[in-house]
């Protein structure tokens, strides 16, 4: 029998994808804000976004927002975007994390800007898989004051064409996303199998 733990963790980041969420600031400029809490089902993809920070203020301004999904390569890249808020002045909570202003994300990242097709925000050129998203719904729970549940629609999705196979499909075999575990920056291991429902 497996020894059992019973832990009570700071985060519980499990290993969840990392996306970089691209809205429009009040100028419609683009910010970009790292999060790595999200799930998908068929075209909804449900976001958990802290409050104070720049990305929820453009969302309720603006409810439309690009996931912008970077491979393995990019950690670093994303790493140089964690120290920086887009809001000014920088809020106490964020000051006390280390937090400091930096408008220019794309230039702190070293992404280029692509125009979206039916939303706002640019996307990221360097992320292999973009997803044109439209917020439905932003709640946020009772129970966790300091977060908001964002549902959005996708609209669009963009994938280079190194990682599809045929018209349709992304090849798994092919796509390596960034994966944020437990604070951690990891890519995908080997293949295991695939579900019977697979197309590819």
């Amino acid at each position: 029998m497996k020894n059992i733990q019973t832990l009570t963790p700071k985060i519980l980041y499990y290993g969840t994808p990392v996306i970089l969420l691209t809205t429009v600031n009040e100028d419609l400029t683009t910010n970009i804000s790292p999060i790595s809490s999200s799930w998908a089902l068929g075209n909804s993809i449900v976001m958990g976004i802290g409050l104070g920070g720049k990305a929820i203020e453009n969302l309720k301004r603006t409810p439309e927002c690009v996931l912008n999904l970077p491979d393995a390569s990019l950690w670093k890249q994303v790493e140089m975007l964690a120290p920086f808020t887009g809001i000014d002045p920088v809020p106490d909570f964020k000051q006390k994390l280390g937090f400091t202003y930096k408008k220019d994300k794309f230039g702190v990242g070293g992404f280029s800007a692509l125009p979206s097709i039916c939303v706002k925000p640019d996307r990221i050129l360097e992320c292999p898989m973009q997803i044109e998203a439209k917020v439905k719904h932003i709640r946020i729970p009772e129970y966790a004051p300091f977060f908001a549940i964002v549902e959005t629609e996708s609209v669009h999705v963009h994938a280079h064409s190194n990682i599809t196979s045929g018209e349709n499909h992304v090849d798994p075999a092919r796509w390596n996303p960034l994966i944020y575990n437990f604070r951690h920056y990891f890519g995908l291991g080997k293949e295991l199998g695939k579900t019977y429902r697979s197309e590819t």
